[in-house]
């Protein structure tokens, strides 16, 4: 997944369950038939967090007890018919679990990897309620506190901060009055305008707000919010910023002693805490620090796959980015054919070692692979396949061979994913 703050929340499953609809229009149709709510688990092949919930936490017998008490249907998010659903329920981010009635109404949503203690209990209680979005505002304008921060938590899972602030607005003022005392609507509210001051590139804005966001108690999603401080920081004076960012370092190294690095940890993201807290070390200039962070993570993550890199993707995959991040590329270019041996079937490792070789100036080490990843490639990602097929092939002076492969993928794939091909044809021009 990528590492995108401020979406905070759950994941992707393996398909457990038989006869699963093809496409979210029959699922729907097949929910409908049933009288049941319709889970829909977007999901993609580069999607890490998916990989974390298809291992430890989309399986056993609560996996199994969710699949009689609604229709679940796995969405591709690389198709077109995943890509469609994505763009009209704005899911932006991944792995991303969208719960709707029978009729199609959204009941609720969880997003990003979240430990299996913590899942369960969440879907359930979305399922179990009856309340769409609609009705859940209208309890809410009837003075329902509970309603309004759900309603909070539905526009903040959307990254829709101005939106939902908006909403809050219009709110009657004997129910803002009520609902400003709420700790759980105030922490909301705050970050709804983070997201708001993100998207509108207010960095004072984004500043101020994620530092409300960061002094509640916001457990695991603590690594989202620094990335966004992060962020908005960059430009601002070295002391001034070194002082926003301290603090965080301790809450960072707090948080993965205490839930990342122990026999149970209590957030699944342990990529997140790692890469951010290394981040806020380089941005404080601590490079002995930053190095410490990502040896250890390193070093955990080989005892514990031990030396088999099949036993746990979401764990090799993290080595592959920990690894990356520490500029280890020796290492990298060692462990990427034990991850393309390891994961066989799908184009992943292969396309990320062609375009980690090319990146590097060895573009006729990096061609081989790119073309092993284009044969087990599909929709949006066959594109992004193409694209550094393209590149590969125009560094070697190939550039009729370029043409044959931007004309064979838009034959294939061309009508559905128009910013990529935009992409794919303005290389292929450059």
């Amino acid at each position: 997944m990528m590492r995108t703050p401020l979406l905070f929340a759950l994941a992707v499953a393996g398909a457990s369950h038989a006869a699963a609809p093809t496409n979210v229009d029959a699922a729907l149709a097949k929910a409908k038939r049933a009288h049941q709510p319709l889970l829909l688990d977007f999901s993609a092949p580069w999607c890490y967090s998916c990989y974390f919930m298809e291992t430890h936490v989309l399986n056993g017998t609560e996996w199994d007890a969710l699949g009689r008490k609604a229709v679940v249907a796995a969405v591709d998010a690389d198709s077109p018919d995943g890509a469609a659903w994505m763009k009209k329920l704005a899911v932006k981010a991944l792995p991303a679990y969208v719960v709707l009635d029978e009729n199609g109404q959204e009941l609720g949503r969880i997003l990003a990897e979240q430990p299996r203690a913590k899942f369960y209990p969440m879907i359930d209680r979305i399922i179990a309620g009856s309340s769409t979005l609609d009705a859940l505002k209208q309890e809410a304008a009837g003075g329902s506190i509970e309603a309004v921060a759900a309603v909070l938590g539905a526009f903040q899972a959307r990254d829709a901060g101005k939106d939902g602030l908006a909403w809050y607005g219009t709110l009657p003022a004997q129910v803002r009055a009520k609902a400003d005392k709420d700790q759980a609507v105030t922490l909301q509210r705050d970050r709804l305008d983070l997201s708001r001051a993100r998207a509108q590139d207010d960095h004072a804005g984004a500043i101020a707000a994620a530092r409300r966001v960061l002094a509640g108690d916001i457990g695991c999603d603590r690594p989202y919010v620094v990335d966004a401080l992060l962020e908005a920081s960059e430009k601002q004076p070295k002391a001034e910023r070194a002082a926003l960012l301290q603090p965080q370092r301790a809450a960072l190294e707090a948080m993965l002693a205490r839930d990342i690095y122990v026999a149970t940890p209590a957030c699944a993201d342990q990529r997140s805490a790692v890469v951010t807290t290394a981040d806020v070390d380089a941005a404080l200039g601590d490079a002995a620090a930053e190095k410490a962070v990502l040896d250890r993570a390193i070093a955990d993550a080989r005892r514990r796959l031990g030396g088999d890199y099949g036993k746990d993707r979401n764990l090799a995959d993290n080595l592959r980015v920990y690894l990356a991040r520490a500029h280890r590329e020796a290492e990298l270019d060692a462990l990427y054919p034990k991850l393309v041996a390891a994961w066989p079937d799908d184009y992943v490792y292969p396309y990320r070692f062609g375009r980690s070789l090319l990146e590097r100036k060895r573009a006729a080490e990096a061609l081989p692979w790119l073309e092993k990843a284009a044969d087990k490639a599909y929709g949006e990602n066959r594109l992004g396949v193409a694209l550094y097929r393209v590149k590969a092939l125009k560094a070697l002076g190939r550039r009729d061979d370029a043409k044959q492969v931007v004309a064979e993928v838009l034959e294939q794939n061309g009508q559905w994913f128009p910013e990529q091909v935009a992409k794919l044809k303005a290389e292929l021009a450059s």
